[in-house]
């Protein structure tokens, strides 16, 4: 075995169940480690004296991140890891058999590895570029130790979310990444959309302060008889509502292709291909990439290095990340009307800020199929295995991967796009939150109700679980 093969070997993992979970189990599972993790994110950092990635809050969503506490690194390292192997593997640089459970298991084993490298590297850059630093009232011996400590408490955090993530995956419903993801996406739009606090976080109403919650913003600039201020607030909510409900019937729409027991005559399954073929991912690697690009940029700008540009507040202002970050076109139209003249540039801006969101997305979906075991030849492989075959063709798994290709590679292109456009429409209109956040809860809640609904299937019909999967 190679030097890479006996760490991946002498890496702790969670251990398999050795049978098959219930329903019960696996929530009870779920439910444990959400709780586990909104607990570490409300554990502050010991020794921390400044905070300067709290300014990016869009972001720690994206990366289920809280910065200023255990939590900060979230699924960064993980999501991370996974950009770079996908990126050297979808060039050519490294050559990866994923098309075997062994090629596949190394592969993962790889992916935790680095994981753990990014945990590390993420950590140091955080303390030392001062993203989150000790006071600098500290003695320097002091503040070196406490550099050592903070770091200590991010790689403890980290680690954590990479066990937890694993749990979920053979414990649990999903992944612990979509998992955090929605859950933080969830509370923020319920807090942006029904909060009577305003942003100091005291009570709104009478006290001459606008509340956080849209839904109260609205009503009230109706009653004072401010359109803009009532515009702006509709618009926010329609574009959340919208980007659901597209989503919703994005990923109820699929290509089923009927399949045939070899052996028993008249009886078969419809075996679906989703128009959104790749889920969440995609948008998941692209919303990292520019996360990471943007905590990156920030802590250069603070180094003196502001190599990918600067920022005003929490706001990029120049450079390469200004243009990767979403304006507000709603915003954009409102202020022509006050001002009479539309600034051009602001097109160009969404113009950038769209494309980069598709192309990053079609990019990535056609990586994860390639690596993830969707592909039409690892289809067929499944296929075969569980005794099915295409009707009126011979029982070949070239035959059928052949025909599998005619859907996979178009459902990659057209579902990726998607999803990019979808994420970067709701930036672009002003959505309660994120588009990439409101787009990745949607799709994790919609497969957490189809695994559900297959768990629920295999339990009532236990027939069922070796063409669906189950053990």
């Amino acid at each position: 075995m190679s030097f890479i093969d006996n760490l991946i070997a002498a890496f702790p993992e969670v251990k398999k169940p050795e049978g098959r979970l219930t329903f019960k189990e696996k929530l009870k599972w779920t439910a444990i480690c959400l709780i586990a993790f909104f607990v570490l994110s409300a554990i502050p950092l010991f020794g921390l004296g400044a905070n300067q990635l709290s300014q990016f809050e869009q972001l720690s969503i994206i990366l289920g991140a809280s910065f200023g506490s255990i939590m900060s690194l979230g699924i960064g390292p993980i999501v991370t890891a996974s950009i770079v192997l996908q990126l050297l593997k979808g060039s050519g640089l490294w050559k990866a058999d994923t098309s075997t459970k062994e090629g596949r298991a190394r592969f993962q084993g790889i992916q935790k590895l680095l994981s753990i490298f990014f945990i590390f590297f993420e950590a140091l850059i955080y303390v030392l570029m001062g993203g989150l630093a000790p006071s600098p009232a500290l003695a320097p011996s002091q503040f070196v130790l406490m550099q050592i400590l903070l770091v200590a408490q991010l790689c403890i955090g980290g680690i954590l979310v990479l066990f937890m993530d694993d749990l979920l995956q053979k414990w649990g419903l999903g992944s612990g990444i979509s998992l955090f993801i929605a859950a933080g996406v969830a509370s923020q739009i319920f807090v942006r959309a029904f909060s009577p606090l305003s942003t100091a976080g005291t009570w709104a109403f009478g006290s001459g302060q606008a509340p956080v919650g849209q839904v109260w913003v609205f009503l009230n600039s109706l009653i004072s008889g401010n359109p803009m201020g009532a515009g702006l607030a509709l618009s926010a909510i329609l574009a959340t509502i919208i980007v659901f409900v597209i989503s919703v019937y994005g990923q109820a729409m699929k290509v089923e292709i009927p399949l045939s027991f070899g052996r028993i005559r008249g009886h078969g399954i419809r075996w679906p291909l989703h128009f959104l073929y790749t889920s969440n991912i995609p948008v998941i690697l692209v919303a990292a990439l520019m996360a990471n690009m943007q905590l990156w940029a920030g802590l250069l700008e603070k180094w003196g290095h502001p190599i990918l540009g600067t920022f005003s507040g929490s706001q990029p202002v120049t450079g390469f990340v200004a243009w990767i970050n979403s304006p507000n076109l709603v915003q954009g139209v409102f202020d022509a009307f006050n001002t009479g003249a539309f600034e051009w540039s602001l097109l160009a801006h969404a113009a950038t800020y769209g494309l980069f969101m598709i192309g990053g997305s079609i990019l990535f979906s056609i990586f994860w199929v390639q690596t993830s075991g969707m592909d039409a030849r690892s289809q067929a492989d499944q296929i075969m295995n569980s005794g099915l075959q295409i009707p009126g063709f011979r029982r070949d798994p070239r035959v059928i991967e052949q025909l599998l290709k005619r859907y996979i590679f178009p459902l990659t292109i057209m579902g990726g796009a998607t999803i990019g456009f979808l994420a970067s429409a709701a930036d672009l209109l002003g959505a309660l939150s994120r588009g990439t956040g409101i787009l990745l809860t949607v799709m994790i809640l919609y497969r957490m109700y189809e695994d559900i609904a297959k768990q629920h299937m295999m339990d009532m019909n236990p027939a069922m679980r070796k063409i669906m999967g189950g053990k």
